[in-house]
Formats: C-alpha cells, structure tokens, sequence
C-alpha cells in the first residue's frame, strides 16, 4: 500500500478549489497507444474516437525520402524487422528505418513496443494478434482531416521532427521535408491546428530562422545524458534558457520528473525555470501521463490534480485518453 504524507493530501484538497474550466490540451501519445500498437492507423483512428485534442506523429525518413510515423529511428522495438530482413542490421546491430524503402517498410508487421529481450515494455497493454503496418505522416494527415469532416470534430495534428542533426549527417534534410508536406496541406501558418515539436534547439532555431517557418513550435525538453540530441538541457533548463526559447517557439514540452523542484522530499513546487516558462506565455504540456507507469506514492488522480490544479499547465501527453478527458471534464463541471 502506498501512503501518501498529509501535507500531500492537504495540498491537493486546496488545489481541487482552484481549478477553472480553461481549455486543456489532452494529447493522444503515439495515438491511442495505452491500447493498440502505437502510431498505427489504427490507434490513430482509435485516438480520434477517443476525443483528445491532439494526436501526436513522431516522424523518421525512409531511405526513398518518404515520412514515416515511428517514434525511433530504429525498426526492432516495435516491428518484426529482424525476420523479415535479419542481414540489413548496421554494424550496431539495429536496424535503421532510413536505411529501407517505403515498399519494404509496408512488408513489416508493426507490434508492442519490446525491450532488447524481447520483453513487452508494458506488459498488460494490447495481447491480440491484429495485423498492423507502418503508416506515413500523409495517411495520418490525410485520415484525420477525414475523421475531422465526417464527425465535425476538430482534432489537431502534432508532429515531432525525430533526430534532425543524424539525419543531416546521413545525408537527409528531414525538417524541409516536414515543413514541404506541412506547407502542401497548408499546415505551416500560425493559425492552423497543430504544433510542430523537436528537441533539438539549435533545429528549432534553424526551422523557424533558416527555413522560415510560421507554424507554432514546441521546444522538448530531455536530460543531456539521454542522447536525444546535440543540445545542453542544463542550460535549457534555466530562466535564460527559457527565455531565449521564447523567441522562437509557442511552448516547450518537459518530462514530468523535471517539473518540479529538486529538493529532499521531493518538491510539488514548481522548478524556476517552468515558472520562467509560463511567465514567458508559454504553453506547457508535459510528457508522459500513463496509468500503468505513474510515478512512485502518487495515484492517478492526485497526479492529474497537480497537472492541472496546483501547476495549471496547458495540456498532457497521455497514452490513455479516456481517463483524463474525464478527469477533466468532472473538474469541468465541478467549476460551474
């Protein structure tokens, strides 16, 4: 049993009476991954029934230039790569989606995300034995401007640029590419439903400088020692730092361990720099809200409390809509 302290408690019950029926953000994580294999067109569609927000698309490019929606750069974890083609691992022994065609992409069979051992990362997630495939970001954008039109829905798009500076040194220049398909689906204007996302800095930069993009930015936020990219999150993760990635983009994206500040017990105060953040006038909507990885001593419930309550961010990432739509609509009601 998890026994969580009465100052805990207290601070909820406090933070419940504050909350206000502003517009929150739900962000379907990889699609409706908390229940199909992610970033299928068929969690995608699932998302779409579910009601978020937004729905997220992680991109990488094919070896034909073809955008692909798949949170790695690598294919073993989520798809049965290594039988259908076991002699095109790199010298690494993975298996690099730049390294194959679209077509040979479309052979591969898409499952549960799986450690190096073969073990499902979340064990009680989707068990059947549907058939999913690899999708392109144009199957994605074009279904659910579809599902937007026959429901009346207006669900956005957010799109995540993966590993920009490995692809240049490979050879491709994956942020053009995005940002062509985005300007051909008249995406890439201040007012249309999406956000585009990186956690390269330096790529943000360039995106918005070089390339002249006018589509709303987030800035993700990672520890340097996770090898997401070139950038230094230590110096990101400052009131300068936020201040200077309020010149190029509408809001940032931190991992939810980050918000905080570090102190022993842990903190449910804020971290200077989000405060920095939110004083900017950026959006805040942290990553990830999952029901079976919450943190440690902490309920569902009292975490979406914080997230929405005591922290007023602007949105989560969730793999598990239903639940935090509900959550917020209950909040929303309670409001009136």
């Amino acid at each position: 049993m998890r026994v969580v302290p009465l100052s805990f408690v207290l601070l909820l019950s406090t933070s419940a009476m504050s909350f206000a029926s502003q517009a929150f953000d739900i962000v379907a994580h990889r699609g409706a991954s908390g229940y199909l294999p992610e970033h299928t067109l068929e969690a995608m569609a699932l998302a779409h029934a579910q009601g978020p927000a937004f729905i997220e698309q992680d991109l990488v490019l094919t070896r034909d230039n073809a955008l692909v929606v798949l949170h790695d750069i690598h294919l073993e974890t989520v798809t049965d790569v290594e039988q259908k083609f076991p002699n095109r691992a790199r010298e690494d022994g993975r298996f690099y989606a730049l390294d194959f065609t679209l077509a040979e992409l479309k052979t591969l069979q898409v499952h549960e995300r799986e450690n190096a051992d073969g073990t499902p990362v979340f064990p009680n997630r989707y068990q059947g034995k549907g058939h999913f495939t690899v999708t392109t970001f144009e199957e994605q954008l074009t279904s659910i401007a579809e599902l937007n039109r026959l429901t009346g829905a207006n669900i956005g798009y957010y799109p995540e640029i993966k590993s920009p500076a490995w692809h240049r040194a490979e050879g491709y220049d994956i942020s053009k590419i995005v940002l062509d398909t985005l300007r051909a689906h008249n995406l890439d204007t201040p007012d249309a439903n999406i956000y585009l996302q990186c956690f390269d800095f330096e790529e943000v930069k360039r995106i918005r400088s070089e390339l002249g993009a006018k589509v709303k930015m987030v800035q993700l936020i990672a520890d340097n020692d996770w090898g997401e990219s070139p950038t230094n999150y230590a110096m990101l993760k400052t009131p300068a730092g936020m201040r200077e990635a309020a010149q190029y983009v509408q809001g940032i994206g931190p991992w939810l361990g980050h918000v905080t500040q570090s102190t022993n017990p842990p903190s449910f105060e804020l971290a200077d720099w989000v405060q920095t953040a939110q004083a900017e006038g950026l959006q805040i909507h942290p990553y990830t809200f999952r029901l079976d990885a919450l943190p440690p001593g902490i309920t569902a419930e009292q975490l979406l409390q914080l997230i929405v309550g005591k922290w007023k961010f602007d949105g989560v990432f969730t793999d598990q809509v239903p639940p935090v739509k509900a959550f917020i609509e209950q909040i929303g009601q309670s409001a009136h």
